[in-house]
């Protein structure tokens, strides 16, 4: 507790109010952390990776997005808007750009950065009805779900005003790029670190820190 900032130890305080006993409290288990775990074990039932490869070597592409799509309805991650330009984008001609894409984005070759330059590019690329595919919350979803101890979901305003509330570097653009990515992971770094002795296990813990800091919910 000595060396965090008068900040962190501000959020650290905001999140011990609603959660006493950190992120093994039994109102945080079931309130924020279940759903979202229970959502990666659907994903790797599956779409592990071994049953990801399989699918695709099968061509099975519209079988890997409606699981994809089916996973993340069970939860409150993307607004109604989003999971429609999804629904809609696979269904017009976009499932095997979209099951190519992501399992390149959770599994493929090359640094981090360049395989989320191509899933942002593959997301632009979908096909359109009303909505626009590529969003923060869309572009992260899935990474997060299937692979929850390397990956972290954004939503942008909460996640604004946690980096804010925390003190910490957020380069924000509302397109999707690799700068906020970049900085977000760095701040997820920063609490898992910061909060240690809270136990944070993976991604889901610290987004859920992020969102108590960030979100109306919690006011």
């Amino acid at each position: 507790m000595a060396r965090l900032t008068p900040a962190a130890r501000r959020c650290r305080r905001r999140f011990l109010e609603f959660f006493p006993d950190g992120f093994d409290d039994e109102t945080y288990r079931e309130t924020e952390r279940a759903y979202k775990w229970d959502a990666h074990r659907r994903w790797r039932s599956e779409l592990d990776r071994r049953g990801f490869e399989s699918l695709l070597d099968a061509g099975a592409f519209d079988k890997i997005a409606d699981h994809a799509i089916r996973v993340e309805s069970r939860t409150n991650l993307l607004f109604s808007f989003e999971k429609m330009a999804v629904r809609d984008a696979v269904r017009s001609g976009g499932a095997q750009p979209f099951a190519e894409g992501l399992y390149d984005w959770l599994h493929g070759a090359g640094p981090l950065r360049m395989r989320f330059d191509r899933w942002i590019a593959t997301l632009d690329a979908l096909p359109r009805r009303q909505t626009r595919v590529v969003t923060w919350p869309v572009a992260t979803v899935w990474g997060f779900i299937a692979r929850p101890r390397v990956h972290i979901f954004l939503k942008p305003t909460v996640t604004r005003i946690a980096a804010e509330a925390y003190g910490v570097p957020f380069d924000y653009r509302s397109r999707p790029q690799w700068n906020t990515y970049r900085d977000l992971l760095a701040f997820a770094a920063r609490i898992r670190d910061d909060q240690a002795d809270l136990r944070p296990r993976d991604m889901i813990d610290v987004q859920s820190f992020i969102w108590v800091q960030g979100s109306a919910e919690y006011d």
